[in-house]
């Protein structure tokens, strides 16, 4: 029989929470024989949605563009529903940073890629990413942000 207290951590449940495809300047852009420049920004996401259960949500934004001309624009958002309980505080965080992560953004890079392909052009493979690491950069900006922000301290005598 299983404690109340074990460890938990299970996918609930993940999906396509949110995506765009924007072609501003079709048709007349897709006869330039430039090769266009792609520029991609991620983000993510993390909060509590009920006690023990948390929403990750991995963010793609894709735009392409010829000079000052957008090709297309993709926006998606990939998101899970995670499980954890009684798991010690100081370790939460770091699992909805990295671990959640890790195992939402294979299907974002699927659903970026599949978007991509069916508006008519070659697929958008974005790149594996280390969360671990990306974490560990948010973490260490925080850090010198609350440093900064705190007032320096004057000891009289």
């Amino acid at each position: 029989m299983a404690d109340n207290n074990d460890p938990v951590f299970q996918i609930q449940r993940v999906y396509l929470k949110e995506a765009s495809l924007e072609q501003p300047n079709s048709p007349q852009i897709l006869l330039e024989q430039e090769q266009p420049a792609v520029d991609i920004q991620l983000g993510v996401e993390a909060q509590q949605v009920v006690e023990g259960m948390f929403e990750i949500c991995v963010t793609a934004t894709v735009t392409t563009k010829i000079k000052d001309k957008t090709v297309f624009l993709v926006e998606a958002k990939q998101a899970g529903i995670f499980e954890i309980r009684n798991i010690p505080e100081d370790q939460v965080q770091p699992i909805l940073g990295i671990a959640c992560p890790q195992i939402v953004y294979p299907y974002l890079r699927g659903n970026v890629a599949d978007i991509v392909t069916r508006a008519g052009f070659p697929p958008v493979h974005l790149a594996e990413l280390n969360f671990q690491a990306m974490y560990e950069q948010q973490q260490a900006q925080l850090a010198q942000q609350q440093a900064a922000n705190e007032p320096s301290r004057i000891i009289t005598t």
